[in-house]
């Protein structure tokens, strides 16, 4: 019975650790909104490593992008579609990126998912090219830039605020 409302779940192996990443722990599972679910997941994430030093913070992002890219590709094979909407590690990735020496305030937390989703879902040039790319690299590739981009704006915002104090 739940399948039904959760089409998504026949495809999720609790006892694969690359579905649980891909499928951002299940969030992409869920029927409306899956990108949105996903990047909602990366927020728990985005909360214990905004507790590190910005190097370490951007050390461990760096390094779980490849992973990333490797286990998005590998379960979209298994799906046999080139970027399914259940595959979200995509966006939780993009979200941290996005975050990056972002404080962890609700109000920037809030801004840093709204201005990512909206970069995401729009996909502006070159945003939208990069999802041609093979594999998991064109899965993640345009959710890093969207990443990238809401962390640019996000910066720019912090600096307003900074000299609005001075």
């Amino acid at each position: 019975m739940l399948r039904s409302y959760l089409p998504g779940l026949a495809h999720f192996n609790t006892r694969n650790p690359e579905h649980w990443f891909a499928f951002g722990l299940g969030s992409g599972l869920l029927p409306a909104a899956p990108g949105t679910m996903g990047t909602l997941a990366a927020i728990p994430f985005f909360l214990l490593l905004s507790l590190l030093p910005v190097p370490l913070y951007v050390l461990l992002v760096a390094a779980a992008i490849p992973v990333g890219i490797h286990i998005c590709g590998r379960v979209a094979d298994e799906l046999g579609e080139k970027d399914p909407q259940i595959i979200v590690g995509d966006e939780m990735l993009g979200y941290l990126v996005a975050m990056t020496a972002v404080p962890a305030g609700p109000q920037w937390i809030i801004a840093g998912l709204a201005l990512f989703r909206l970069f995401d879902i729009l996909k502006p040039w070159p945003i939208h090219r990069l999802q041609r790319l093979p594999g998991g690299l064109g899965i993640v590739a345009d959710d890093l830039a969207a990443g990238l981009a809401t962390w640019v704006v996000l910066q720019g915002m912090l600096l307003l605020v900074a000299a609005s104090l001075r």
